[in-house]
């Protein structure tokens, strides 16, 4: 059955080589494997990984395809933009307040988003005490 099963996440890259260097130098990822050109396998924690593949495809979806669950989001906002990382911020979302670049969810928690080397959205989040 599915709900057993692990489960990763494939993001796309046109530019197997400047993801790598974006992924390692603005997040301080290192792939566990790598098979040249074509994929890099990152493992993250609690067995958790992810998968970056090149594909003329990449950054053409317009939603969020990996985010992060932390525990300080405003440290690891504040590390991620000192390494250049810009985020984005959707101010037409329903709902949501601002400080700065983290959104407040009611109900969830915290985020922040922003783009890799290949115009893929990530994120990073805080679940509110409350709703874990």
């Amino acid at each position: 059955m599915l709900s057993t099963s692990r489960v990763e996440a494939n993001i796309p890259a046109a530019d197997l080589a400047r993801a790598k260097a974006f992924y390692a130098d603005k997040l301080g990822l290192t792939p566990a494997r790598e098979i040249e050109g074509i994929n890099l396998v990152y493992e993250t924690g609690a067995g958790t990984r992810f998968n970056i593949y090149e594909t003329t495809y990449a950054g053409q979806a317009g939603h969020t395809i990996a985010q992060w669950h932390v525990t300080d989001i405003e440290s690891e906002v504040h590390d991620l933009k000192a390494k250049g990382v810009q985020f984005e911020v959707y101010s037409d979302m329903p709902g949501v307040s601002w400080d700065g670049e983290i959104a407040s969810l009611p109900g969830m928690g915290r985020a922040a988003w922003f783009r890799d080397s290949e115009g893929n959205v990530l994120c990073v989040d805080q679940e509110d005490a409350a709703a874990g």
